[in-house]
């Protein structure tokens, strides 16, 4: 699936599903949030992009983009786009068809930057014909008698939103990573980074970035200190302009991860994050920004999915690297001792008062949750001392 932030709420794609409203979800007797609000679900219309796994989506000028995939008709190269601004609530698919230039080679498992009302996308696993193979693809299989190969790219694709038009910029300087998938990407001011994914049997811990104005590859940045194991399949977002969260992914050992890490531009350097929960990994995970800067993960699956497969994840996760706003910690204190203060509560402004209810109607219905789920391990441990008694 696809998640991302669109103004004040988070989309999240298969069909399109949209959370909205109250953002407080925190469950501290598992010591890490869990998402609870409100939720849309919007069906889509027109010429819907075929199930895929492993496509590209990004979001630009209201606009959501989608790359790429694997069916099983094998490989994508197919563009299409829905416009999330519109007025009646009907989001319509388009397959992008008039264009001008040469789009990538169908492929799965690539990245993309955005960029001045461009789609940068880099690298993927994918097939090529023959007549296409260059120095940036890396052969893994092929079919002589179709003269069919496949492998991994590291090559660079631009498509401009405005001119729809692909082309391939001339990267002027610099040593390009390896030939990749499944790895992540995040843009910081005009440089692209990439961190990770998988070539042959290895998986990669490296860093890159691209400067997006004069195409010129800084090589694999070497980093002050410890640098976070190699992985696929996780994800790098930002958090401020300077900042990158690195969360979970599949380890070399096809351990799936839950760790996180935040590498830091100016002091060029990781930190891991030591109280995020163990037992809650994720690979092949989306994750996205939210409104007070938490970092927001949904679906993916906690298996190694080249062995075992048990169902993807459906619970969101929210990870918190700073200190919330005084007013989002008064509203928390707030609906958490709504009964002590009922009294006063009417006494607060209009505005204000609105904002208090809801987050009381939050906490109230998250108290719920949480003595449901206590009496149910109760009632289930109760079970087991009997019946081993």
């Amino acid at each position: 699936c696809l998640m991302m932030k669109f103004g004040p709420m988070i989309l999240i794609v298969g069909l399109l599903v949209e959370f909205k409203g109250n953002f407080n979800a925190f469950l501290e007797s598992h010591g890490i949030p869990c998402y609870s609000c409100c939720r849309t679900m919007h069906l889509m219309e027109g010429e819907l992009p075929t199930s895929m796994s492993g496509s590209c989506g990004v979001c630009i000028n209201g606009k959501l983009y989608v790359f790429g995939g694997y069916d099983d008709k094998g490989y994508s190269n197919r563009l299409y786009f829905v416009n999330l601004r519109t007025r009646d609530g009907t989001y319509v698919w388009e397959k992008i068809t008039n264009f001008e230039g040469q789009p990538p080679t169908p492929r799965d498992k690539l990245s993309c930057w955005v960029y001045k009302d461009r789609l940068i996308y880099f690298g993927g696993y994918g097939c090529r014909r023959h007549s296409e193979l260059q120095d940036c693809f890396d052969v893994h299989d092929a079919s002589w008698e179709e003269q069919i190969f496949w492998g991994w790219h590291n090559d660079v694709h631009i498509f401009d939103t405005k001119a729809r038009s692909w082309f391939q910029p001339e990267i002027k300087d610099g040593v390009p990573p390896q030939p990749r998938a499944a790895h992540s990407c995040a843009v910081l001011g005009n440089k692209g980074y990439i961190f990770g994914g998988r070539v042959l049997q290895t998986r990669m811990n490296d860093l890159h970035c691209l400067n997006l104005d004069t195409w010129t590859w800084s090589g694999r940045i070497a980093v002050n200190g410890e640098n976070p194991k190699h992985r696929s399949w996780h994800t790098l977002t930002p958090i401020a302009d300077d900042k990158l969260f690195l969360f979970g992914g599949l380890s070399a050992d096809n351990i799936p991860l839950s760790d996180g890490w935040i590498y830091n531009v100016i002091t060029n350097c990781w930190k891991q994050l030591t109280h995020l929960p163990k037992t809650r990994p994720r690979l092949w995970h989306t994750a996205c920004l939210g409104k007070e800067n938490e970092i927001m993960v949904f679906g993916g699956s906690k298996d190694d999915l080249l062995s075992l497969d048990t169902g993807h994840c459906n619970d969101l996760l929210i990870f918190q690297t700073q200190p919330y706003s005084l007013l989002r910690s008064c509203l928390d204190c707030i609906g958490k001792n709504a009964i002590i203060l009922e009294s006063q509560i009417s006494l607060l402004p209009p505005k204000l008062l609105q904002q208090v209810l809801k987050t009381i109607t939050f906490w109230t219905a998250a108290n719920h949750r949480e003595e449901q789920r206590t009496q149910k391990e109760e009632t289930e441990n109760k079970y087991q001392w009997i019946s081993s008694n």
